[in-house]
């Protein structure tokens, strides 16, 4: 991806080198000389192997396109920090589970003369285990025009699916998605071991997509069910419908005619 001086190619400094730090080193490394800060000192090895330089935050801010992969629960801390290093026609990108939050901070507290794209990609490690083709992205612009350019590049350099929408549109859908699909895993989780022989497809594929999500960082789930704004309602309207269907059965189950042959 060009930045504005159109020099090839671009430098790209990822704030927070986990998984998806790291996931996105993988299928970014061709076209970006990449820098990388994370506080962890466990990241070094997967660094070297990626041909990523780890540097300090500020030095990471002075690339020509930043991707912000930091916890929510440090998300407006990093900001800052970037806001105060980052070059004049720098393009901001974070790759949060939400948006609506991250979008308000990022617009309220990085300066006019930065590109700003909130996007979410809807995959991670596990569910990109055989490659990134035709999976989907979400794209919401935030400041200045550059978004057409991000969706360009994710569509042509690394064949995804682009979805553009807004901060809002994209939590909403996603409190239903990725809250409810998070959600289930967790409780079906709690009520392992779940039954591996005798198992329906549909179970199967219940089980595959708990095994996508199972291990994600408990920040990712934080994120999920508190950050998004509309996390909250969708899963209260959950959990009524279940108690409610709940109280059917068991009517249901004091209705029936008792067998009563035998006796």
């Amino acid at each position: 991806m060009n930045n504005n001086n159109n020099r090839e190619p671009s430098s790209l400094g990822i704030v927070g080198f986990g998984a998806f730090g790291q996931l996105a080193a993988r299928h970014l490394g061709k076209h970006f000389e990449i820098t990388a800060y994370d506080p962890s000192q466990n990241v070094a090895n997967v660094a070297q192997h990626l041909g990523v330089t780890l540097s300090s935050l500020h030095s990471v801010s002075q690339a020509d396109v930043i991707l912000i992969a930091a916890p929510v629960s440090s998300f407006e801390n990093v900001v800052s920090e970037i806001a105060d290093a980052c070059n004049p026609g720098a393009l901001i990108v974070d790759v949060g589970s939400v948006k609506v939050v991250p979008a308000e901070i990022m617009r309220r507290m990085l300066p006019n003369h930065v590109d700003i794209v909130a996007t979410h990609p809807l995959f991670g490690p596990q569910s990109a285990r055989q490659g990134i083709e035709g999976l989907k992205v979400a794209v919401c612009p935030v400041q200045g025009n550059r978004h057409a350019q991000v969706a360009a590049f994710l569509r042509k350099a690394l064949g995804l699916t682009v979805i553009m929408t807004t901060p809002e549109d994209h939590d909403q859908e996603a409190a239903v998605v990725q809250g409810l699909t998070h959600l289930i895993a967790k409780v079906l989780l709690r009520m392992g071991p779940l039954p591996t022989r005798m198992t329906t497809k549909s179970f199967d594929l219940l089980s595959e997509a708990i095994s996508m999500v199972q291990h994600d960082a408990p920040e990712v789930f934080e994120a999920i069910e508190k950050a998004n704004p509309y996390a909250e309602t969708v899963r209260r309207r959950f959990f009524d419908l279940a108690a409610s269907l709940s109280v059917e059965l068991e009517a249901t189950s004091t209705t029936q005619p008792h067998n009563e042959s035998g006796h």
